[in-house]
């Protein structure tokens, strides 16, 4: 069994309270299309997923395609809603103070977007310069892809068996999976719903928990346990 070397975050819905924020931003352009969603539900179908799969997703919905000009006017509301919205999760602040391991973020979010968002709520500091975006490259990589987190354990010289992962989309927990990390849901913001949990479960998370400071102990417990198969 491996000791836990590295914690990686998802930042939306894991550090910051900024799914339903975003959801809110994204479905302000896709009301002009018919489009008519409350934003838990949109959370709950889109969460995780970048804004080329959330359009493909719509498009599979309307029947129809949407003109390209959607991407970008959904990733300004959405960056310009999350920086000014966002609240941080209750207990990040100090479970960052309690862990040992490294940290890192992880996220399919644009790098200005994650580097403002955090700043606010003063987390970027605890983890700069390890913030990781999927689109800090061409071309950009977003999970479930594991190229993210990959890049994570390259940059600690880590194998994935020493990282564990902390996410709340099903596509987060699969990008983890794939890079072979262990991996935990997160249940902890205002966008979860009835059967959030079981879903991350189903996806691979080897357990879950909605309390940021829970996570101390299950990554010391990780430490002794080998996990699922």
């Amino acid at each position: 069994m491996s000791k836990i070397e590295l914690v990686i975050f998802d930042c939306d819905g894991v550090l910051l309270d900024s799914e339903i924020v975003a959801a809110a931003a994204e479905l302000s352009v896709y009301s002009e299309f018919g489009i008519k969603l409350e934003p838990q539900e949109f959370c709950e179908r889109f969460a995780g997923l970048d804004s080329y799969a959330v359009k493909a997703g719509i498009e599979q919905e309307l029947g129809h395609e949407l003109p390209e000009r959607v991407i970008a006017e959904t990733r300004a509301a959405v960056n310009e809603k999350v920086v000014e919205d966002a609240r941080m999760i209750n207990g990040a602040d100090a479970v960052l103070d309690q862990l040992d391991q490294a940290r890192c973020v992880c996220s399919n979010s644009p790098p200005e977007r994650l580097k403002k968002a955090l700043g606010k709520v003063g987390l970027y500091n605890k983890f700069r310069p390890y913030v990781f975006s999927a689109q800090d490259s061409e071309p950009h990589v977003f999970k479930p892809k594991p190229d993210i987190v990959l890049r994570a354990l390259s940059e600690f010289e880590l194998e994935p068996q020493q990282a564990v992962v902390l996410e709340d989309s099903v596509h987060g927990i699969q990008a983890a999976k794939n890079a072979g990390t262990r991996v935990i849901g997160f249940t902890g913001a205002s966008h979860t719903y009835p059967t959030h949990a079981d879903e991350l479960i189903d996806a691979g998370a080897e357990t879950v928990i909605s309390r940021l400071t829970d996570l101390p102990s299950v990554i010391e417990a990780f430490s002794s346990w080998g996990g699922i198969a």
